[in-house]
C-alpha cells in the first residue's frame, strides 16, 4: 500500500504561482511513477505530469508544458507540483497518484484525497 497526501492547494491570482506538495508512505517507491492529475467540475479527470520515482524522467501533458514542473525529493519521500502563470481555467482539484511501472496509464494504482487550486481572474 502507499499512502499518498497532498498539500499547497489555495487561492491564486491569475499568472500567479503555487507549489502543491504530495507526501508519501507505506513502501519503497523505486519502479513507481508518481503523477498529478486534476479534476474542474463537470469535467474529466486529466492527467498533468509524473516523474519516475527511480531516475526522476518526466512527463508532461501538452497543456500545461512549460508552466508547470514536477520534481521529487528522494530523501523526503514528497512529489512536488510547482505551477507558474496560472490561468483560471487551471482552477481543479489537483490530486496526487502512484502507480507500479507505467506513468501512461489509463489509472493509477493510489491516490491522495485531492487539494482544491482555485485561480481567480
Amino acid at each position: 500500500q502507499v499512502q499518498l497526501v497532498e498539500s499547497g492547494g489555495g487561492l491564486v491570482q491569475a499568472g500567479g504561482s503555487l507549489r502543491l506538495s504530495c507526501g508519501a508512505s507505506g513502501r519503497t517507491l523505486n519502479g513507481y511513477y508518481m503523477g498529478w492529475f486534476r479534476q474542474a467540475p463537470g469535467k474529466e479527470r486529466e492527467f498533468i505530469a509524473a516523474i519516475s520515482w527511480r531516475d526522476a524522467n518526466t512527463y508532461y501533458a501538452v497543456s500545461i508544458k512549460g508552466r508547470f514542473t514536477i520534481t521529487r525529493n528522494y530523501d523526503k519521500n514528497t512529489v512536488y507540483l510547482q505551477m507558474n502563470s496560472l490561468k483560471p481555467v487551471d482552477t481543479a482539484v489537483y490530486y496526487c497518484a502512484a502507480n507500479w511501472g507505467n506513468w501512461a496509464a489509463a489509472t493509477y494504482g493510489y491516490w491522495g484525497q485531492g487539494t482544491q487550486v482555485t485561480v481567480s481572474p
